[in-house]
């Protein structure tokens, strides 16, 4: 768990610092949460060091069974876990009297994080996306924005034949969800996989702890999981959506925003995809420093 204020901690980064006029923030404080296969020194320590250089505190934390943190099996994406985990956040925040005005906190979710939030002020997105309706739809597409039986029994099955396995004493080590290499990945292969390729096998996004490793048993944890059905309770709380024109999971916060009500508003950022935002924060960076400012 990473806590920066003010002091950008000295990791290389391709964050434009942004340096706002005005520095007092009256202890507000930011969440941020990584994306599904990341870890927190990676995207969520570049939008750390943003936040942060311009006077909010923020909170970077590696998500249960994930990076630093403890459980088994690795790597395991529990949805339900993840909330728990960014409430966790927040009250450890709470706790921080002397720094922290508990009615200042807010929420940034990255990629799967989008769909991950609690009590908090405000919240905000990049690159939402939402794990359930991914597994549901046999993929995250926008032509792929329909419940699939086959995508369903298919993650169930291969979620128990996982447990099955692990019961028995079996040791298997998961695959990869996608080769972090480019030059492994195939000209016709799935685009999204090759932008996640271009980001995390490259020195923007690569990390020995970020392994692309999933085990199966998170699968029938998401099936049962939606970040967006409740969308509509986050009002009266503020909501940021932001996403890449050129990128494939645009459609989730469009739906998103949709769902929603007021106050909210998605932000379209021209000519980029899902991983453009991980670390080109050129644009979306001062979007949400006017929207924390605004909101906290």
């Amino acid at each position: 768990m990473s806590l920066h204020q003010h002091n950008v901690c000295s990791n290389e980064s391709h964050v434009p610092i942004i340096h706002v006029a005005d520095q007092r923030r009256n202890g507000a404080a930011i969440v941020i949460s990584h994306p599904m296969t990341g870890v927190k020194e990676q995207t969520s320590a570049d939008h750390a060091r943003l936040l942060s250089s311009n006077g909010f505190y923020a909170l970077t934390f590696d998500a249960g069974y994930q990076g630093e943190s403890t459980g088994q099996p690795r790597g395991l994406e529990d949805p339900h876990q993840r909330v728990e985990d960014v409430k966790a956040a927040v009250s450890y925040l709470t706790s921080l009297e002397d720094k922290v005005d508990p009615t200042r906190i807010g929420v940034l979710g990255i990629c799967a994080s989008g769909g991950y939030t609690s009590r908090i002020k405000a919240l905000a997105t990049v690159s939402a996306a939402c794990v359930g309706r991914m597994t549901r739809n046999g993929g995250l597409h926008k032509e792929n924005n329909k419940e699939l039986p086959q995508a369903i029994s298919g993650a169930l099955e291969a979620a128990g034949q996982w447990r099955t396995s692990v019961v028995k004493g079996a040791s298997v080590e998961p695959s990869p969800m996608f080769s972090s290499d480019i030059s492994q990945i195939p000209d016709d292969a799935d685009s999204f996989f090759k932008d996640a390729a271009s980001y995390y096998g490259s020195s923007r996004g690569s990390h020995p702890r970020s392994d692309q490793k999933v085990p199966p048993s998170s699968f029938d944890l998401m099936v049962s999981y939606d970040s967006f059905n409740f969308q509509h309770l986050i009002s009266p709380r503020p909501l940021l959506m932001i996403a890449g024109s050129e990128a494939q999971t645009l459609h989730y916060s469009e739906d998103a925003v949709a769902a929603a009500r007021d106050p909210k508003e998605l932000f379209i950022v021209e000519g980029k995809n899902h991983f453009d935002l991980y670390d080109d924060l050129t644009v979306s960076g001062r979007k949400l420093l006017e929207f924390f400012g605004k909101s906290l």
